[in-house]
C-alpha cells in the first residue's frame, strides 16, 4: 500500500469514528505492517492536508480525531440553538484544584478554597466523567484521592496534563481557571461525533449545589498521564 492510499485509509477511519482512535488501534487497519512512527507522521501528513478546512485533525488524551475548528462553533450552534450545561463557579474551581493539584483528598481542596465543598460539585464532575477516585491516602480516615481523567483532556482538546494554561504568578489554580468551565463547554462541542452510552456523560449537569459555607481547618492521554496523577504513598 502506497503512502496516499494509507493516508485515505487513516482518513475514512477517523471521519468515521465516534471516539478519538490510539496508534495502537489504528496500526489494525494494516495488519499491524506499518508501525507506530509510521503511523503518526501519515498522521502529521493529514493534519496538513486538513490545515485549510473547517475540520481540524488532532491529538488529544485517548488519541486522534477530527473536530470542527473554534471559529466554525459560531455557524455550528444554529443547528443546535440549545446551550451545553452551565457549571459554577466553586465547581469551577474545585475542578481546577483537581486538575492542578492531583492527586487530592476533599480535605486538600478545602484547605485551598477556604470552604465547605459540597459533595453535590464532586458528583457533578465525576457524573461528567472529567474527576475520579484513584486511591485513598494513608491517613485518618483513609480519604478519597481525586485525579482527573482522560475524558476531562479530551473535552479540553488536550493529550496531557502538560498542557494546561500555566498558573499565574500567584499560583492559585482557581485563578487561572475562572473560565474554565466556557472553555470546556466549548471544546467538547467541537467533535465531530459525541460518543453515545454510559461514558459520554449527561446532557446536563445537576442543579446548582448550595452555597459553600465556610470550611474548619482539615487535617488533612498516555503512561505519562498516568504518572503525571500517581497515588500517593
Amino acid at each position: 500500500m502506497n503512502t496516499a492510499d494509507a493516508r485515505r485509509v487513516l482518513e475514512t477511519a477517523l471521519i468515521c469514528a465516534q471516539q478519538p482512535l490510539p496508534v495502537r488501534e489504528l496500526r489494525v487497519l494494516f495488519n499491524d505492517e506499518l508501525g507506530a512512527d509510521t503511523i503518526k507522521d501519515l498522521l502529521e501528513q493529514l493534519q496538513q492536508e486538513w490545515t485549510q478546512r473547517g475540520v481540524e485533525l488532532v491529538c488529544v488524551a485517548t488519541g486522534w480525531r477530527f473536530q470542527s475548528r473554534p471559529e466554525m462553533r459560531e455557524y455550528l450552534d444554529r443547528l443546535h440553538p440549545e446551550k451545553p450545561p452551565r457549571y459554577s463557579r466553586a465547581a469551577m474551581e474545585t475542578l481546577a484544584i483537581i486538575a492542578y493539584k492531583q492527586p487530592v483528598t476533599r480535605g486538600d481542596m478545602e484547605d485551598i478554597r477556604g470552604v465547605t465543598i459540597n459533595s453535590q460539585i464532586l458528583k457533578q464532575l465525576e457524573d461528567r466523567g472529567w474527576v475520579e477516585v484513584i486511591g485513598h491516602r494513608e491517613a485518618a480516615g483513609r480519604p478519597a484521592l481525586y485525579a482527573t481523567t482522560r475524558q476531562f483532556l479530551d473535552d479540553l482538546g488536550l493529550a496531557s496534563l502538560d498542557q494546561l494554561p500555566e498558573l499565574g504568578s500567584r499560583g492559585q489554580p482557581e485563578g487561572v481557571l475562572a473560565g474554565f468551565g466556557e472553555q470546556l463547554e466549548a471544546q467538547s462541542a467541537l467533535a465531530m461525533e459525541t460518543p453515545a452510552g454510559p461514558d459520554a456523560g449527561p446532557e446536563a449537569g445537576p442543579a446548582e449545589p448550595a452555597q459553600d459555607a465556610p470550611a474548619p481547618p482539615s487535617a488533612d492521554a498516555s503512561d505519562d498521564y498516568d504518572a503525571a496523577r500517581a497515588v500517593e504513598t
